[in-house]
């Protein structure tokens, strides 16, 4: 391709970017996550050292072993500090970086430039990746499809000349994605469709003139024996399978890595209670959801509005929905087989789309969200394809109408970048975000609970404690709903309220450490003490290296009159964390205490 037309295209989708996210640079952290990983993570405010790099490889961080997106959030926060646009700038050019690298890649493989810009420009403006460029948290997003689209771009180079070194390249960038997001795990799959359109392999083996084909061996039929014939074929054949295999076969590093990496996050999910079980939600209502889903993902990539950072689980759809949706997909399914010789980028498209989406379509749910526009940053590249490639396979036959198909596109691609900016408003701060989600979304208990954490920061505990009440009226049986709920009762003094709602959060979740932590603190003010140690003992059998919860159960047992037990965890504290000043200062107190006791005895 032209040089300059290269530098062109990638300085527009550069420039466009820019305009289309720019306003996230003055946005806030969000109270969603962004604590767990950024502003509250001890760890990652600690900078990049070898204690730092051990726990980001072998810790599980919201129910995600992801080691290289813990230590980018490391390196962001040495850099930024608390200022949350320098992470947001980081997030945009890695996003920026993997769009460049989507270009290069179809440019490479098809030798379309105009036709790749057009589907680098839909995934990179699209409105459904404001979710994961704007989200402090979810670098994990743009960190994983940088590698992921490098990836790809690799194994364009390994194609065109098949070097050990070039492959393992490719190997290496996609378990670097691996490790920023486990969501690539449906890469290799992506690669299989890739050999078929653009790459053409497959059809380059069997178009291969210099194997004899069976129409050639039977035109010869009266030249030569039957045995000879027989013997071409075979040859034929063999070198088929041959080539055949090695495709296969050299996928098979790339499949174990993937294996290797969905046992690792379902170890984590699992681990981090974030997996519903089937009792929870039988496996009809997930099949259910999934058709639904993927009708729906379709929807917002065509008319993409309210959109929002948490679509609430449905256990009910009507039966129309649920049927078109199915039928739906069940159309294109067969269209774009049916015309799999003539257009192979439909096939490829869509069964890109609809594969990539199989590891969160949420067959094994996780978190309580029914879809997200963030699962699309991958999927919807293959619906790109489709139109870009769809609209140019149609302008073939009607050539004058170039010019009209091109003017349509530069203005799907400036009100695309017009909604994203808008989009992007959403994010300037949490409370923006929640009440965004609440205004397009029903039932959205955990937005609600998640807007009240936020309101009740900001001192505004009336509002909290509303919407608190809100989120269990929807949903009694939130756990996170009763435990906030509880906490906003205690700064307003109504201490047996909230020890009512800390006992319903346990009663419905035991293993919540922090309601049995707080409800321990709660029933000491009470004066309760062995129901206290109770409860403090319940949250370190779940967070057995939690520094704080040995110094309650200390400070209890001290107040209970057991010195020697409140001496030993006390110790434990201070061995956990030797800056603990706290337990330092309550352990010196009450070895002071034992210490008097021993010269009066």
């Amino acid at each position: 391709m032209n040089k300059k037309l290269t530098y062109i295209i990638i300085a527009a989708l550069i420039t466009a970017c820019l305009i289309a996210y720019g306003r996230i640079l003055n946005n806030d952290f969000i109270n969603f996550d962004d604590n767990v990983y950024i502003t509250e993570n001890d760890h990652v405010k600690s900078g990049l050292n070898a204690a730092t790099v051990k726990w980001a490889f072998t810790s599980v961080v919201s129910s995600n072993w992801h080691p290289l997106t813990l230590l980018s959030h490391t390196l962001d926060w040495m850099l930024f500090k608390e200022h949350a646009g320098g992470h947001h700038f980081i997030s945009l050019l890695l996003h920026i970086s993997s769009a460049l690298l989507l270009f290069l890649f179809l440019d490479k493989t098809t030798q379309a430039p105009w036709i790749s810009a057009f589907v680098a420009a839909l995934y990179a403006l699209h409105p459904l990746r404001v979710e994961s460029v704007a989200w402090a948290a979810e670098r994990k997003d743009v960190l994983s499809m940088f590698f992921g689209t490098a990836t790809l771009y690799a194994y364009s180079f390994y194609v065109e000349k098949q070097l050990l070194s070039r492959y393992f390249l490719c190997l290496i960038l996609f378990a670097l994605g691996l490790m920023s997001k486990s969501m690539l795990v449906t890469l290799p799959f992506v690669f299989i469709l890739l050999d078929f359109w653009p790459l053409q392999r497959w059809q380059k083996v069997s178009n291969d003139k210099s194997l004899p084909s069976r129409a050639d061996n039977m035109a010869t039929k009266k030249k030569v024996k039957k045995k000879k014939i027989m013997e071409k074929i075979s040859v034929k054949s063999k070198k088929v399978n041959h080539v055949v295999n090695f495709y296969i076969w050299e996928k098979i590093p790339f499949l174990f890595l993937a294996i290797v990496s969905s046992f690792m996050t379902l170890w984590a999910q699992n681990k981090g209670g974030a997996v519903a079980s089937l009792q929870k939600l039988p496996f009809s209502e997930r099949a259910v959801n999934a058709i639904v889903s993927y009708a729906a993902y379709l929807g917002k990539f065509f008319w993409p509005v309210d959109l929002a950072v948490l679509y609430p689980y449905q256990h009910y759809y009507p039966g129309w929905q649920i049927a078109g949706a199915f039928l739906t997909l069940m159309a294109i399914s067969i269209m774009v087989i049916y015309l799999n010789k003539k257009a192979p980028f439909l096939l490829v498209g869509w069964f890109w789309y609809l594969g990539t989406l199989v590891p969160v379509i949420g067959l094994v749910q996780v978190g309580r969200q029914a879809m997200a526009d963030r699962y699309t940053y991958l999927p919807t590249i293959g619906i790109a394809v489709m139109v870009a490639w769809g609209i140019a396979y149609l302008l073939t036959k009607e050539k004058r109408l170039i010019k009209i198909f091109s003017a349509l596109a530069a203005m799907v691609i400036t009100a695309l970048t017009i909604l994203t900016w808008h989009q992007c408003g959403y994010w300037r701060n949490s409370i923006d975000l929640f009440e965004h989600a609440l205004k397009v979304t029903k039932n959205n208990y955990v937005i609600h609970t998640n807007l009240g954490i936020t309101l009740a920061a900001d001192g505004r505990i009336e509002e909290a404690i509303y919407n608190y009440n809100e989120a269990i009226k929807i949903n009694a049986n939130y756990d996170g709903a009763h435990y906030n709920l509880a906490n906003a009762l205690v700064k307003q003094g109504k201490i047996d309220e909230a020890i009512s709602h800390y006992k319903q959060a346990i009663t419905i979740n035991p293993r919540y450490s922090k309601a049995q932590n707080n409800l321990g603190i709660n029933l000491v003010k009470q004066r309760k003490f062995d129901e206290a140690i109770y409860h403090f003992q319940q949250a370190l059998q779940m967070e057995p290296n939690n520094p704080g919860l040995y110094l309650n159960l200390g400070t209890a047992l001290a107040d209970r009159g057991n010195l020697q037990e409140s001496i030993e965890n006390l110790r434990m504290a201070v061995y956990l964390n030797p800056n603990y000043d706290d337990a330092r200062r309550a352990l010196r107190m009450v070895l002071e205490i034992q210490k008097r006791q021993k010269i009066i005895n």
